[in-house]
């Protein structure tokens, strides 16, 4: 995880990376702006309802990026870990942590966020019986062995880690040094809480309560989230809109065909059937912008077939057989970068980024693709289905241009089939039930631009988002010694070395790195992606 020190080093060299390759821009728009209007926007049905802990997908996170702040705030423009609501976070060892909040901060039902806001959340996010997405991001902490252990029942129900000092105060204390750990707390597993969650949970599910420039006015499953702007928000980054009407779409070319006819103001995943008129249709109101996301193939290592040995040269066979220049300049009108890597361009290479790192492995080969399956003990069963989720994205372009690739290069047409769940969320539920039987879509956006992010969060043992259950004991190790580095030279070269580990079992395959893409309506002005390419929606003028 991260420092300070980490974070300036990673976030110097996104700024770059972002200032440099960006093309579009946000600064068209119509007339003179309304603070009152609304913008409509499109997007998806999170997987969970919308608690802090229990979001690790990137619609519930729209959504919790606008209507909580943390500790921490990840800019905007750089991604840096900004503080928020912290007005300190003092330690002495990297290990004991005293943390104190800033006065003034309330929830948007007038209840004020004290530390015990934070403690109670904390709490229930690492709790095994609350069963949260994001409780591994509490581990760390001490106690999280008694209130969320690996085997049998919960026997604490609070971390002896945390301690409230009074109401603008508390301290942690973690089971190891962890330098970086300050710079996590931007991340939305670590929001506040109000008493309502816990008084009358299921009504605040209904309607989440929160403490960022937006409220929840209404959500109804399968059509619209509508958010409004809270006029008392207290912070400095105040709504310039009067709100913004998320509307489902299970399809993201409807969205851009709604766009084009007025009926839609912000799409912020232009459809790879229509990047190659894109430019002539909105002209500079079409942004293509650098983004921490990696797109990867996944594999089910909870399933005998695809963890025994010699399984990695299947997987690497698989890799090899993937012609990621031409899907990328053919589909993706090279708004996408062949993946040389497990991490992004953004992080730079003092921030982790080793380009070429994959080798050989990343190139496309058919004839060495077919020896490695062959030597591997062939595909389980003789052919796969590689499963994506069918509603964002554009994903059946690519899959189907990766089965065709995969069957062209092994002379067998019936090789790889692509397999389509309708919607995000029955993708993701599939997944957190381990139901899938061969590689499946695994795209990540980061959480925070430190390599970190891109390594234990997917690959630690049991690790939050490790979707496919991997487990490597060298990999472990040098995560919890880079962890633990507070050289920030020193934590780099063991968490590349931590890639090499991956990259030598090929735990997950990767395709390329993507760039936000957004297009919007002459009515929207100062339109923005963040480096985790999710528009910045507070920022949006409407006119």
């Amino acid at each position: 995880m991260r420092g300070a020190t980490h974070a300036r080093w990673v976030v110097g060299a996104m700024a770059v990376a972002l200032a440099a390759t960006a093309c579009g821009g946000g600064d068209s728009g119509g007339g003179s702006a309304d603070a009152g209007a609304v913008l409509s926007a499109s997007w998806g049905d999170p997987q969970n309802p919308l608690e802090p802990a229990n979001t690790n997908e990137v619609q519930g996170g729209k959504v919790l990026d606008m209507i909580f702040r943390g500790l921490k705030r990840y800019d905007p423009e750089t991604g840096e870990a900004q503080d928020m609501l912290a007005e300190r976070i003092e330690t002495s060892d990297s290990q004991n942590f005293t943390i104190t909040i800033k006065d003034g901060w309330t929830f948007s039902n007038g209840e004020k966020v004290t530390a015990q806001s934070f403690v109670d959340a904390w709490n229930y996010g690492a709790g095994l019986r609350n069963n949260q997405r994001n409780a591994y991001f509490f581990g760390y902490i001490e106690g999280y062995d008694k209130v969320h252990p690996e085997k049998g029942e919960q026997s604490a129900d609070t971390l002896s880690g945390l301690k409230v000092v009074d109401d603008r105060t508390f301290t942690v204390k973690l089971t190891q040094k962890f330098s970086t750990f300050p710079d996590t707390l931007g991340y939305n597993a670590y929001a506040p809480l109000p008493r309502a969650f816990f008084d009358d949970h299921d009504a605040w599910v209904a309607k989440p309560i929160g403490n960022g420039p937006y409220l929840v006015d209404s959500y109804a499953k399968g059509s619209q989230m509508s958010l409004r702007r809270w006029d008392d928000y207290p912070g400095d980054d105040k709504a310039q809109n009067g709100g913004v009407d998320l509307k489902v779409y299970t399809d993201n070319n409807t969205a851009y065909t709604d766009l084009m006819a007025g009926n839609l103001d912000l799409v912020d995943d232009v459809p790879a059937s229509q990047l190659k008129n894109v430019q002539s249709d909105l002209g500079d109101r079409y942004l293509n912008t650098p983004a921490g996301i990696l797109q990867t193939l996944a594999f089910p290592f909870y399933d005998e077939a695809w963890n025994k040995p010699g399984m990695e040269k299947v997987r690497t066979g698989l890799s090899r057989a993937i012609d990621r220049e031409q899907i990328t300049e053919t589909i993706f009108q090279k708004t996408r970068t062949p993946a040389t890597d497990w991490t992004s361009p953004v992080l730079g290479e003092d921030g982790g980024y080793q380009a070429g790192l994959c080798g050989d492995a990343c190139d496309f080969d058919p004839e060495e693709a077919k020896k490695l399956i062959r030597e591997g003990g062939g595909l389980p069963g003789g052919r796969i289905t590689l499963t994506y989720n069918a509603d964002t994205g554009s994903h059946k372009d690519w899959v189907d241009a990766v089965c065709n690739s995969i069957n062209n290069a092994l002379d067998n047409e019936r090789a790889c089939t692509g397999n389509p769940v309708g919607t995000f969320a029955d993708f993701r539920s599939q997944i957190t039930q381990r139901k899938m039987s061969g590689p499946f879509r695994a795209g990540w956006q980061m959480d925070y631009p430190l390599i970190q992010n891109f390594l234990q969060p997917l690959y630690y043992t049991n690790a939050s988002s490790n979707d496919g259950q991997w487990s490597d004991e060298q990999f472990d190790d040098l995560i919890d010694r880079a962890n633990q580095e507070s050289d920030t030279a020193k934590a780099i070269d063991l968490f590349r070395q931590a890639e090499e580990v991956v990259r030598d079992n090929m735990a997950a395959i990767p395709l390329w790195y993507q760039n936000g893409s957004a297009g919007w309506s002459e009515r929207l002005s100062n339109v923005k992606l963040n480096p985790f390419s999710v528009p910045v929606y507070d920022e949006i003028k409407v006119s």
